[in-house]
């Protein structure tokens, strides 16, 4: 009877909604259940379907936002169609060399690019060819003077294979103090993935010491183009 020397509880249920007993059965399953951690994902993963994957992986372009996303094989394979017209573009593995290429350095000049290495691609959303150029603060993009692009890009009939968005010209020129007296230099001219070009110029904001980036940059940039000649095939004309 209740109050009586010898009345006992009853353990609580648990759709009683309250504690149980300490050390009963249910109290020790769900001590556990509350201390269970998630488990922690290991690596990168897919920005589109969160797919783990590799270190070594491809990436798609967001168009209308410039952005590079992780992707896997899959979703990589989604936006490989060269002609069909997406917001998100997969970026191709096509390196290649414009060997022989002649650069007018007056035309260089009149793009107003502060030094002599930078990238152009063409922004199908904006319909139009736009600059970056390294340093201390990354990418930093240029207004191009159309006259001059037009100069530099008709010179060259190779420069007509860029594919919007995803690939761009990697371009880098003689010092002034090594310039031709008739203003044609031979200019390092390479098409390589944009992401090589981001990938690039993020490592060279990591580097950079100074007002021209100090020795370290010097020696990773003949280093970079070094790699990307071993991989480029030779474009034909």
């Amino acid at each position: 009877m209740p109050g009586s020397d010898n009345s006992r509880v009853a353990p609580l249920s648990p759709a009683s909604g309250r504690y149980p007993q300490p050390g009963s059965p249910y109290d020790v399953l769900t001590r556990i259940r509350a201390n269970k951690r998630p488990v922690q994902q290991v690596g990168e993963r897919c920005e589109m379907c969160a797919e783990p994957i590799a270190d070594e992986h491809q990436h798609v372009v967001n168009v209308a936002a410039r952005q590079l996303m992780c992707t896997c094989r899959g979703c990589y394979l989604l936006f490989s169609d060269t002609h069909a017209k997406l917001r998100y573009r997969a970026v191709p593995d096509r390196y290649l060399t414009l060997s022989d290429f002649t650069l007018d350095r007056r035309a260089w000049e009149a793009l107003q690019i502060p030094v002599g290495l930078a990238f152009f691609f063409h922004n199908s959303d904006m319909d139009k060819t736009v600059a970056f150029y390294p340093g201390p603060a990354g990418a930093t993009e240029s207004e191009l003077d159309l006259e001059a692009w037009s100069t530099i890009s008709g010179a060259d009939t190779r420069l007509s294979m860029l594919a919007d968005d995803v690939e761009a010209l990697l371009v880098r020129v003689p010092d002034r103090d090594h310039a031709d007296p008739e203003l044609n230099a031979a200019a390092e001219c390479y098409l390589v993935p944009i992401d090589a070009c981001y990938e690039f110029v993020g490592r060279l904001r990591m580097l950079w010491r100074g007002f021209d980036g100090g020795h370290e940059v010097r020696e990773f940039v003949d280093e970079f183009f070094d790699r990307i000649k071993a991989r480029s095939k030779v474009a034909s004309m």
